[in-house]
Formats: structure tokens, C-alpha cells, sequence
């Protein structure tokens, strides 16, 4: 008996030992990417006029790292609080894995960042402390822009009005906390300057950087549904009920395929908050984290783009109920 305690012990000690050398292996060799470059981006008037259409009405990195007006249709930012960061991402609004928190990318959050770190956070997701983030923010589509679009959104953040905001730490749940650490690639390669006369590839690649798939594209355990690339159906929390992404695949009876280009311009422009009044939501109302007020200010050039990309896909037959009102599941 007491031999076989002490195998007991001296077993499970060695395990033990095993499992610490194995996270003191692991946390020091993920993420696995590059360092940061050694880089200064200049700032010239074109890279701020390109970073702020791009990271207001394209990437949309301003939807994230602001605070969004949620008594209105499809939350647009509060004025006075771009890129101050704060808005909370949880298990209870929209399924998150934890608790995150966008970050304060005005001067005054991210002031000691070298350009080479923050471009290492956009395309690899990796922070200046060499932590990795969840990939919520959408730096696997990131790492698709071009290193002029990528200069010109560091430019722009650059430029931005630095708001004081302490920002909280965001926490992964157990074991995605250990797994995120896999999952930032390990180069950023900038995409090649794109065309914009070949609408198709122009499309694509603003269809990558933009992050469209990723919301309209449904998910099992975070893993895209085979064959179902953006066939909708990809479910958010929100206090009013669950609303699901549409089937932006050109399927007729489900999809875009009777729409025209001028229809799909204008389901964008007519939330342009130029030319109409924000609309007015409560909270038991049908509302979406789509920003469509951001990207209602895309050049038509761009939506066309975007358009003829997507009229390219394979048609995915499938139905998706749009919203289904909080408490629904109980009375049925």
C-alpha cells in the first residue's frame, strides 16, 4: 500500500512538473509572429483623407472604439467619443467568450505605441506587450490591406482628438484564453494595389478588409460552416432579441440574386445620416450592430465593387430568420 501511495505521488508530482513546463513552453513560444518593423508612417493629406474613410465607412474601426447610440437604428457613434474605446463585448451581448473591451486608440490610449506596433495589432493582432487579442477585432481581415491602406489608417488614428478614458482588461473564458495565443498569423504580407477598374478583385478585396464574411457568414464553436460563406444567419445578442446576419449570396429565392446595383446602393444610402434623420429604436424593438451609418458614407464606386464581388459567389439557399424578439423561445 504504501508503495503504491508513493508511485501515487511521485506520479502525479511528475505530472504536474510536466504541465508547468508545458504552459512555461507554451506562453513563452505563442504567439508566434513577427516583431514589429522599425517604421515611421508619414502623415500626408491623402493617407488621412484614405484612413479616415477607411476606418470610418470600410474597415469600420471606429464602430468598435467608439460608443454607440443604441436608442437609435443601428447605433451610431455618439459624437465627442470617437476612438475613446470602452464598449464592452460579453457572453450575455452576442456570445463572446469573456469579457472584452475596445480599446482607447486616440492618442491618449495608445500615445507610447511605436507605428510598427499598432500596424503588428491590425493585421497580426498581437499588442505592444506581445499579448495576443481575440480575434473579434478582425485582424485576420486585416491582414489582407495593402501596406498604403495600412499606412493611412495608422496616419489617421494618429490624427484623432486624444480623449482620456481608462479602459478595462478584457478576460477569455477558459481554454480559449490559452488557444487565442494560436491563432495570430504569423506574417502580415500587404496585399498587392488592386485595380479598382476590375470590380470583381476590387470588390473581393474590399469584401476582405471589410470584414463582410465574417458577420454573414454562420459559425459552429467559432469555425465557419462549410459551403455556407456568407449565406447569413450568424446570430448576435442583443437586449431586444437575437438578430441573425441576411444571406448576402446572390441565391434568389434567399439571397441578393433579384437585386439590382442600384438597389443595393441604396439599401445603403438611405441611412446615410446626411440625407436622413437617425431612427428612433426602444429596447424591445428590432435593432442591429450593423453600422449601416457608416457604411452608408461608401462611395458608390465601392458598393458597386462590392456588388458585382458578391453577385459572384455561389448562390446558398438559405432562409434566415432575421430577428427573434428576447423571451420568444419560453412563450412558444
Amino acid at each position: 500500500m504504501k508503495k503504491f501511495l508513493k508511485f501515487f505521488l511521485y506520479g502525479g508530482a511528475a505530472l504536474i512538473l510536466v504541465i508547468i513546463i508545458f504552459i512555461i513552453y507554451f506562453n513563452s513560444s505563442y504567439p508566434k509572429v513577427e516583431p514589429p518593423k522599425d517604421v515611421k508612417v508619414e502623415i500626408t493629406p491623402e493617407r488621412l483623407a484614405r484612413g479616415e474613410y477607411l476606418a470610418n465607412h470600410v474597415t469600420v474601426c471606429m464602430d468598435c472604439h467608439s460608443e454607440r447610440d443604441w436608442t437609435k437604428f443601428a447605433g451610431p457613434i455618439v459624437p465627442g467619443s470617437l476612438g475613446k474605446g470602452g464598449e464592452i463585448f460579453s457572453e450575455d451581448l452576442g456570445g463572446v467568450p469573456g469579457t472584452l473591451y475596445a480599446k482607447n486608440i486616440t492618442p491618449a490610449g495608445i500615445g507610447q505605441w511605436t507605428d510598427g506596433e499598432l500596424m503588428r495589432l491590425i493585421t497580426n493582432g498581437v499588442t505592444k506587450d506581445n499579448k495576443a487579442i481575440f480575434p473579434l477585432m478582425p485582424y485576420l481581415s486585416y491582414n489582407n490591406l495593402t501596406q498604403e491602406d495600412l499606412y493611412s489608417i495608422v496616419a489617421y488614428i494618429r490624427s484623432l482628438q486624444p480623449i482620456e478614458n481608462a479602459v478595462d482588461e478584457s478576460s477569455l473564458n477558459f481554454p480559449l484564453n490559452f488557444i487565442v495565443k494560436t491563432i495570430p498569423p504569423e506574417k502580415y504580407i500587404p496585399a498587392d494595389e488592386v485595380n479598382k477598374t476590375d470590380k470583381v478583385k476590387y470588390g473581393e478585396y474590399l469584401v476582405n478588409i471589410a470584414g463582410c464574411a465574417d458577420c454573414h457568414t454562420p459559425q459552429d464553436k467559432g469555425e465557419p460552416l462549410p459551403g455556407m460563406y456568407c449565406a447569413g444567419g450568424f446570430e448576435f445578442k442583443m437586449p431586444s432579441g437575437t438578430v441573425r446576419s441576411m444571406n448576402i449570396t446572390p441565391d434568389i429565392e434567399t439571397g441578393i440574386g433579384v437585386w439590382s446595383r442600384d438597389d443595393f446602393i441604396a439599401r445603403f444610402k438611405n441611412f446615410d445620416p446626411d440625407s436622413s434623420e437617425y431612427i428612433p429604436v426602444a429596447k424591445d424593438e428590432f435593432n442591429t450592430p450593423m453600422p449601416w451609418t457608416m457604411y452608408a458614407g461608401m462611395s458608390e464606386e465601392d458598393l458597386e465593387a462590392i456588388f458585382t464581388y458578391l453577385k459572384t459567389l455561389k448562390p446558398v439557399n438559405h432562409m434566415v430568420e432575421r430577428f427573434t424578439e428576447a423571451g420568444a423561445e419560453f412563450r412558444n
